[in-house]
């Protein structure tokens, strides 16, 4: 069973093509706000140095992150799933554990292997425990994901604590921006270019979500393409968390608000969810810097409260449209 916003109203190119270019310059007057809010003083040096990698980091971490839980939720059929409601990003904070432990020594890349790997598989136990249920209920998948990222989690924090690693965990769990520097976000680049791959493969991404059946029936490779999908998810998942940590519910709030806006073609809704997830991001940064300066409150925690509720919100529409 699946759930799905209402289509909306189909718009021209010309159309089309306006909005994201007054998305992207929303996007631009966003970014400009958060390079100039901080407690330095603006120079040159800040702004190379702090500023815009900073903003940068905002940009890339949000639209990787958009994408991939609309890339999910038509993999999965599932409107109520993203990378942390499935256990994908727990499974990446685990696989940063274990490869701290037996090699702490090992290289960022390394790091960053080691967690693509732990996200694939907590990703693909994910999808092995929904197709074994009887009955796909819609709510319970989203369910069944949040226990299975508590279990892997509470066993990770297991892990860190009797080797003294807490404090390292909290900072992969937690999306917290404040320590990005030139030289230390570069990594997120990677995330770039597998969104453009994901660009480049939507019309296979959107097929896909039409079931295995119709897949097979219209000559599409379901296993490929699902294959390419968990992909993207896994690395993007893992270059996140070891660059800035977990950013929850960002790959729920924003394919869903896209979805009611353009429908649920992926070709057509891929530059907005990108541009409206770096703006939400870029927004939490502002509130975040804001609302207690000059002190900050973590991108994760501001995205926290605002993608519980939403979600929240889903379940209570959900309800009142099936009662």
């Amino acid at each position: 069973m699946t759930t799905t916003l209402p289509v909306a109203p189909t718009t021209s190119p010309a159309t089309r093509a306006a909005g994201v270019v007054g998305g992207v310059v929303g996007l631009v007057v966003l970014a400009g706000v958060s390079m100039a809010i901080g407690v330095a003083d603006l120079s040159w040096e800040i702004v190379w140095t702090s500023r815009l990698p900073r903003t940068l980091a905002l940009v890339l971490a949000g639209a990787a992150l958009a994408v991939c839980g609309l890339l999910l939720q038509l993999l999965v059929r599932n409107r109520f799933v993203e990378p942390s409601t499935v256990g994908t990003t727990e499974a990446a904070g685990l696989g940063l554990v274990v490869v701290t432990l037996l090699a702490p020594g090992a290289p960022l890349m390394a790091k960053m292997g080691a967690a693509s790997v732990f996200a694939l598989a907590g990703t693909w136990l994910f999808l092995r425990v929904v197709r074994m249920m009887p009955v796909q209920e819609t709510i319970l998948v989203p369910l069944i994901g949040l226990m299975l990222g508590g279990v892997i989690a509470a066993f990770t924090t297991f892990l860190a604590f009797h080797n003294d690693l807490l404090q390292t965990l909290n900072s992969w769990m937690t999306g917290d921006f404040s320590g990005i520097l030139r030289g230390r976000y570069e990594l997120l680049w990677i995330a770039a270019v597998l969104v453009a791959i994901a660009f480049f493969t939507a019309d296979r991404f959107t097929v896909a979500g039409m079931g295995e059946t119709f897949s097979t029936n219209v000559g599409l490779d379901h296993r490929k393409v699902m294959g390419l999908g968990l992909g993207i998810l896994s690395v993007v998942s893992a270059v996140v968390v070891v660059t800035v940590g977990m950013i929850p519910f960002l790959g729920l709030v924003v394919p869903n608000v896209v979805s009611a806006m353009v429908g649920d073609n992926a070709r057509k809704g891929l530059p907005w969810v990108a541009i409206l997830g770096s703006g939400l991001v870029l927004v939490c940064d502002i509130v975040g810097r804001v609302i207690r300066y000059p002190y900050e409150i973590p991108v994760g925690t501001v995205m926290g409260v605002l993608g519980a509720a939403f979600f929240l919100y889903l379940l209570l529409r959900r309800n009142r449209r099936d009662a």
